[in-house]
């Protein structure tokens, strides 16, 4: 038995696809299905005995949705109950993009309540939701956020992938505006072309600073014509820039 092995980098690779692909200008946003933690408990109170009535209050929750399954493990909560302001640990906690932020104070505990925030979501935009509603919804408000991660990543990857078809269209693509520019000029993004494998490709390839990422399994399996050379293609390969 041989077994084939890789040494490429691929697990720092995709946490910074993750956080390129799903991040904000307020920090990460991790989907539910990886987070480390599903939600957050950020007990808010003022005097010792707010916090005792309160922590017992967040404790309490803890256990009732950590007793609920996502996806074949149980909810994974974390109490945030730090000598920290409120509005600190809160901005901590949506750079660190945990999917589910719940602000628990003294009115909450009397309401049998707590004011939730998606990180999915504006963080000013919170919400009352009641205990109970809490504890049966949580399970399907993270599938909501994590399918909703999905098709926004998937919008963004068809917003910035291009069919090409001539090899002036793809130099024109891949080629910066202003060269002469401080700072790295963002451009292009994914091309999909026929390619035939020929090697003498890769030396227009690296004059672009371009190269394959892939040759899609469910791609575009239409014969045509190499871009580079004029040669029969089978299908069409991914190129990109790297930045």
């Amino acid at each position: 038995v041989y077994a084939w092995t890789t040494s490429w980098g691929v697990s720092t690779r995709l946490i910074g696809g993750l956080i390129m692909t799903h991040a904000d200008d307020d920090g990460m946003v991790v989907p539910p299905k990886l987070a480390p933690k599903h939600a957050v408990i950020l007990p808010i109170y003022r005097t010792d005995e707010e916090r005792a009535q309160v922590l017992e209050y967040c404790r309490s929750l803890k256990q009732e949705l950590e007793a609920q399954s996502y996806h074949g493990t149980p909810i994974r909560i974390l109490i945030d109950d730090r000598d920290l302001r409120g509005g600190e640990k809160n901005w901590q906690q949506v750079k660190r993009g945990v999917p589910l932020r719940l602000e628990v104070g003294p009115r909450d505990v009397a309401a049998n309540a707590v004011f939730m925030a998606r990180r999915d979501r504006s963080p000013k935009e919170k919400q009352a939701i009641n205990r109970a509603e809490l504890v049966q919804t949580i399970t399907a408000l993270l599938d909501e956020m994590q399918n909703g991660l999905l098709e926004r990543a998937k919008a963004m990857r068809t917003e910035h992938t291009r069919t090409i078809d001539s090899l002036d269209d793809f130099r024109a693509y891949f080629t910066p505006q202003n060269p002469n520019a401080e700072e790295p000029e963002i451009h292009g993004g994914f091309a999909m072309c026929h390619w035939c494998e020929d090697p003498q490709v890769d030396e227009i390839l690296k004059e672009l600073k371009v190269t394959i990422r892939c040759v899609p399994l469910d791609g575009d399996d239409e014969p045509g014509q190499c871009i580079f050379t004029g040669k029969p293609s089978a299908k069409r390969a991914v190129f990109a820039k790297a930045y």
